[in-house]
């Protein structure tokens, strides 16, 4: 199977004797993750266009004290790819299905960009499992205020992907064949300094994209953001998140945005910005990230 554990370049240092490959069937669909450590279980959610291999920094140490489950998406990695269910709300029911197969009842959440919007429906739909969110480099469909077309040349530049991903099919078809060039771009174009993400992780994530599958899928997040925003705003009027929540943001991407769009939907928010960094936090502020994780987690209310 492809991007499983034993399949990925650069791992850190005796990475495979901590961290082994799972997989698990729901009943829909095969899921795949990378599970290992001790302690309470913590699921790490991936962002777009990534897969379980983006935490591979943070794992060791996080596993010192949890019990990691780091999956793919379905659409990612070795997760299957159906032609449907990319919604917040179903990708969130297939995290929540994931764990119980694994044996955890209850578990803390981490994700960043599209695993925000995913951790927070998980936490507001399944209240009784999610015993902390951090939530790092994301908004909140439907919650969130959405840009002027005509934006300004640094906002356009790092969001003008949203409008292009929500095409129908004509981005399957002009990026199928030059996904180095597209998605190469989108790891170059959204890190604080040049090279942060090194070639030989740009092209992991880039060849797991070369199957028309996932290259489908990981436009379908997108064109499903309709279907997302409905379940933030159903899950919101349920009433806030009373868990805690750690918001993290960038210096050179999101800042405080997280912070303020968390503070929409939770009553118990810290909010965080790390200095230096730009949008790929695991990997360009694995330290920094790693210790505020940590520290959040370990408070006994956010990772018990």
């Amino acid at each position: 199977m492809p991007f499983t554990v034993t399949d990925v370049p650069e791992l850190p240092a005796g990475f495979t004797d901590t961290f082994t490959s799972r997989t698990v069937e729901t009943g829909e669909l095969t899921l795949h993750a990378v599970v290992g450590g001790d302690g309470p279980p913590l699921l790490l959610l991936p962002g777009w266009p990534q897969f379980w291999y983006s935490w591979r920094l943070v794992m060791p140490a996080l596993a010192e004290h949890f019990t990691v489950v780091a999956p793919d998406l379905r659409g990612m990695g070795a997760s299957d790819k159906p032609a449907t269910g990319y919604d917040a709300g179903t990708l969130a029911d297939d995290m929540a299905a994931l764990m119980t197969a694994l044996g955890h009842d209850r578990f803390a959440v981490v994700g960043y960009d599209l695993g925000m919007l995913v951790g927070y429906v998980l936490a507001a739909g399944h209240r009784d499992r999610v015993t902390g969110l951090v939530g790092a480099e994301s908004i909140l469909p439907g919650l969130s205020p959405s840009p002027p077309l005509l934006s300004d040349p640094a906002t356009n530049e790092f969001l003008w992907h949203f409008a292009f991903n929500r095409l129908s099919d004509i981005n399957e078809r002009m990026v199928a064949g030059r996904e180095e060039i597209y998605f190469g771009h989108t790891f170059t174009s959204k890190t604080a300094t040049p090279g942060a993400i090194p070639q030989q992780a740009i092209d992991v994530y880039v060849d797991q994209l070369r199957d028309p599958a996932a290259l489908r899928a990981s436009f379908e997040y997108y064109r499903t953001l309709d279907t997302s925003a409905e379940h933030t705003v159903r899950r919101r009027d349920e009433g806030p998140l009373s868990i805690p929540v750690l918001a993290i943001g960038g210096q050179y991407s999101t800042g405080t945005m997280p912070e303020e769009t968390l503070r929409m939907v939770a009553t118990d928010v810290t909010g965080l910005v790390i200095p230096g960094a730009g949008h790929f936090l695991p990997e360009e502020a694995p330290k920094d990230l790693t210790e505020a994780v940590l520290d959040f987690l370990r408070r006994p209310a956010a990772g018990n």
